[in-house]
């Protein structure tokens, strides 16, 4: 059974959380006027705490943020291994894994009016208390950092690789964090905690997705936007193989013409622009980032985005080239059904995110006509459904023992496995719903040691030799 510290932290949770959907639900306006007045969205609420960006390795992962849609408040975190650093011919030399607990800074104190330098050391005494009215003053620049990132002359201070093609390329993951549809954020302490240790252990680079959250943008926004960042970074592939075959066609030559602008810089960087001033190639992911080996992962609520995107991958199939999305991982989905299962009827009252709230948090998120536990967002299972299930990726199911959700996972697992799709189900004794990613379960043995299954499944789909352990 989980410990009394857990079941405490549960009540006081679920009583804040529902007291969070109710607020939401009396402030949701019309979906008439919804449409018109809150397409931008938002992608983070005021009370989540958020982890500064650290565009250096100075705890062995670099993150910038990125606004990717003018239109919308769609934008990803990246979280680039210092790995990136080895050469090239260091690809098929398995890394180091990292097995013991690493320390984040940020979560020494959850409090979301502190902020860790950027730059700085990796310790206690480097946390700039940042004021909360100044906390919505803050702006991210064209290099995705903030102001802190940048020096006293205005000099980019992170991690700037040469764009010569001589670099390591590590596989992209794209990441779709918890919290219901209606919370969380691609940028908070937790999230950003849990996508360090990924990008370590999996040795990859980690693109979360920070996602409009509803009932400010119900049914599909979450989903295209998933979506939409996939398009993206084949986007960034595509951009930054146009801006090798002009730099050996034209040396990185002048920036007459109507073409791209190439151009050196003394470190010998490559910065391309096209004729709109707008599509820059991402440095980070053009240096590094392996398109054709891309894994999606999804927490609670977002493991639905996740399989909704892989089956759009599925039906988009070579029109998404460069990316290919070779595998998945959904960690305790939320599937549901209007039939219910064995767990949601012992496991109704569950740890955190009990069927109650879980219900009304889909009323949030899907339209009011919409309405239904047999909705193909929340039910992956339902009649005539495409794609087939036999053109799904290999996918990895995490479950835990006190989720009512449990039982939907599985049955979802035990379908992929009869068309003979690659679907083990991972399943932890005496776990919770989030137990792998809520922030106060993080530091725990056990979600050490499901961040190391996944890593050792995943490279099995990610190794230039096909073992996970030649990677």
């Amino acid at each position: 059974m989980p410990s009394v510290a857990v079941k405490l932290y549960s009540v006081f949770f679920k009583f804040l959380l529902k007291h969070r959907l109710q607020n939401r639900i009396q402030e949701n306006p019309t979906d008439e006027i919804k449409s018109t007045t809150n397409s931008f969205g938002v992608t983070s609420r005021p009370e989540e705490s958020i982890a500064a960006v650290n565009p250096s390795f100075t705890d062995g992962v670099a993150t910038k943020d990125i606004h990717i849609d003018p239109l919308t408040a769609v934008s990803i975190r990246i979280f680039l291994p210092d790995t990136c650093l080895l050469s090239p011919e260091s690809q098929s030399t398995r890394p180091r894994v990292v097995k013991t607990m690493f320390r984040h800074p940020d979560l020494l104190d959850l409090d979301p009016i502190h902020r860790r330098n950027s730059c700085g050391p990796d310790n206690k005494n480097n946390v700039v208390v940042t004021p909360r009215a100044e906390k919505n003053n803050l702006r991210r620049n064209s290099y995705g950092c903030i102001g802190n990132d940048l020096d006293n002359n205005g000099v980019y201070r992170g991690y700037s690789p040469l764009l010569n093609g001589s670099c390591r390329k590590l596989p992209l993951m794209l990441q779709f964090h918890g919290g219901g549809f209606v919370s969380g954020s691609n940028e908070s302490v937790a999230n950003d905690f849990f996508c360090r240790r990924i990008a370590k252990l999996c040795d990859v680079i980690v693109v979360a997705v920070g996602y409009r959250l509803a009932p400010e943008n119900r049914y599909p926004g979450a989903f295209e936007d998933g979506l939409k960042v996939l398009h993206w970074l084949g986007k960034q592939a595509n951009l930054a193989e146009c801006s090798k075959s002009f730099g050996n066609a034209r040396g990185g030559g002048g920036a007459g013409g109507g073409g791209p602008d190439l151009r050196k810089s003394g470190e010998g960087q490559i910065h391309v622009a096209d004729a709109f001033g707008a599509s820059m190639v991402e440095p980070w992911l053009a240096a590094h980032g392996d398109p054709s080996r891309c894994v999606l992962l999804g927490v609670s609520c977002d493991a639905n985005i996740a399989d909704y995107v892989a089956r759009k991958a599925v039906e988009l199939g070579r029109l998404l080239d460069p990316i290919k999305v070779v595998a998945q991982v959904l960690m305790y989905p939320f599937f549901i059904g209007s039939v219910p299962t064995h767990s949601e009827i012992k496991l109704a009252n569950s740890y955190f995110f009990d069927k109650a709230m879980c219900i009304l948090a889909w009323k949030l998120f899907l339209p009011e006509k919409e309405f239904s536990l047999d909705h193909p967002a929340a039910n992956p299972l339902i009649p005539n459904r495409e794609p087939p299930l036999k053109l799904m990726p290999p996918t990895l199911t995490i479950v835990a023992e006190h989720d009512w959700m449990r039982d939907g996972a599985i049955a979802y697992s035990e379908e992929l496995r009869k068309v003979n799709i690659d679907a083990p189900v991972l399943e932890y004794k005496d776990a919770v719903h989030e137990f792998a990613t809520l922030d106060m379960l993080l530091k725990t043995p056990q979600a050490q040691a499901c961040a190391e299954d996944i890593a050792i499944w995943v490279k099995k789909y990610i190794s230039l030799r096909g073992h996970e352990f030649s990677y």
